[in-house]
């Protein structure tokens, strides 16, 4: 097996003057995209980087995004991506607990990092100053001994507290996710377009990797818009792209439901939430028999998998329209009681995964580790059944996570952030049904004796506090005591079954 860089290299020199990367209206080759990231991993080192040093990155989509990518790899520093929609507080917790020595920030965000104290750590802005600082460093090969078992990247995940924790993969695992991902997919082809508007530093970056050592050219787009986005894919020829369910949602609302014509069209990859049947029905009218559907976490990914032709049939025993896939080749999945045992099947549980392409732990929490990886399995905190045919269907939550929009939003970071507003007394935040997101977080705030609080108070609290992504989508006011259980504990439960009154499963698709 190669290391990721190795790998790269490989594809780069073998397709030199094909083209690699598109954005912005530019279309650099393979040649191009390699000698500006040999420049960015040179300038890296010039900092006196070292192999295994950490360098966040906090960007949209662009050329830029594609030296850091290269760059990274080639000087072998790990990366870890910084969420764009965070709070400066979460943007700092992360590059304090991975010791990170560098950050490479696109200038759009340059505001949410000046807040911040980093002593220590390079910050390399870059503004209209950055090309000329590139270009002032040699195109050569840093060429670093890398190890098959050296971190590659430091994936960030919710926390149980909140804070988010670092899920660290190693090139192996890495080159096995990138394995998997693809292995029951149409192959990549020389002349296929992967269009990108999540950033490739997080969900969609999965397919950067694999349509570069295919030798396909990956089309990086800044932001999503519905509209702009359906005309890109007829108007480029895009023959795939990653999605979360609400932007397939608001593709099919654009385009009233009507099958558009998109013979370049191969595979719509649908991942990072649960999916709501009216929306796949809609996306197949839509974009035919190319939606592929994949379970997985930050922790371990692929597990299940589905195509068309499997998610869009009938089966006796099943029902694969509600499914998230079946177990794929490469990876173990089990469904498991209260004392961690097998449930048989049929039987909701914790489900239990182990594939190749999995995290070597979480990043300076041992003890978090060894609660969520025990004899090589992770635990997931999701709650599923298997049926006889080997269909997964996720069904609920351990740890009460909201999944809106396919943004991952711990209910206790928000219940901190809104007992610090004067007035309120105790809060609990679940997730509710919401008809664009799939969930969204609604606080029942209790109200302290003659406190005025008003639900906009705390809303853009919590905008300001941890990011507008987090804030609640609605606040319940009220005088009171929550109900608890008889030791005491909050009956999140209780308070949240009301809002999901017929409905299957206590997750929402979008």
């Amino acid at each position: 097996m190669q290391n990721v860089r190795n790998a790269m290299r490989r594809a780069a020199m073998a397709r030199w003057n094909e083209p690699a990367v598109a954005s912005g209206g530019r279309v650099l080759s393979f040649g191009q995209v390699w000698q500006r990231g040999m420049r960015l991993a040179n300038g890296l080192r010039s900092l006196g980087l070292q192999p295994g040093d950490r360098v966040a990155v906090l960007e949209d989509n662009c050329i830029e995004a594609a030296d850091f990518f290269v760059g990274s790899v080639a000087a072998n520093l790990v990366r870890v991506p910084l969420y764009r929609r965070n709070s400066s507080a979460a943007h700092g917790q992360m590059l304090a607990t991975t010791g990170c020595r560098a950050l490479v920030v696109s200038p759009e965000y340059a505001h949410e990092i000046a807040p911040l104290k980093l002593d220590g750590v390079h910050v390399i802005v870059r503004d209209a100053t950055y090309e000329t600082w590139l270009q002032s460093f040699p195109d050569s090969d840093p060429d670093p001994v890398i190890d098959l078992d050296h971190v590659f990247i430091i994936r960030h995940s919710a926390g149980t507290m909140g804070n988010a924790k670092g899920i660290s993969y190693t090139h192996r695992a890495w080159m096995n996710t990138t394995r998997d991902w693809f292995y029951m997919l149409p192959p990549v082809e020389p002349g296929d377009r992967c269009l990108h508007v999540g950033p490739i530093s997080h969900g969609s970056g999965y397919l950067f990797l694999p349509i570069w050592l295919g030798g396909g050219c990956n089309y990086l787009e800044r932001k999503f818009d519905a509209a702009a986005f359906i005309d890109l894919l007829a108007r480029e020829r895009i023959s795939w792209f990653f999605a979360v369910p609400t932007m397939l949602a608001a593709m099919v609302e654009v385009v009233g439901g009507r099958p558009q014509q998109l013979p370049a069209l191969k595979v719509v990859m649908i991942s990072g939430a649960p999916i709501s049947v009216p929306t796949a029905l809609a996306a197949h009218t839509v974009f035919g028999d190319t939606l592929y559907q994949m379970y997985g976490q930050t922790e371990a990914v692929p597990v299940s998998f589905m195509g068309p032709k499997e998610w869009f049939r009938e089966l006796a025993g099943s029902d694969p329209i509600r499914a998230a896939g079946r177990i794929m080749p490469f990876a173990e999945l089990e469904i498991r009681g209260d004392d961690n045992q097998p449930l048989p099947i049929g039987q909701a549980g914790e489900i239990a995964i182990r594939c190749d392409g999995q995290m070597t732990g979480i990043w300076g929490d041992p003890d978090m580790t060894s609660r969520r990886l025990i004899d090589g399995w992770v635990l997931t905190g999701d709650v599923g059944r298997l049926d006889h045919n080997g269909y997964l269907y996720i069904v609920d939550r351990v740890d009460d996570m909201i999944v809106s929009g396919g943004f991952n939003i711990w209910p206790a970071e928000l219940e901190q952030a809104i007992e610090t507003i004067e007035g309120v007394r105790e809060v609990v935040v679940f997730g509710i049904p919401h008809p664009k997101w799939g969930e969204a977080p609604h606080a029942v705030v209790v109200r302290r004796q003659g406190a005025q609080i008003e639900e906009k108070i705390i809303i853009e609290a919590c905008a300001l506090k941890l990011g507008s992504y987090k804030k609640p989508h609605s606040v319940e006011l009220r005088d009171d005591p929550l109900p608890r259980s008889v030791v005491g504990k909050i009956q999140r439960k209780v308070l949240r079954e009301p809002y999901w009154a017929g409905e299957e499963r206590r997750v929402r698709g979008s």
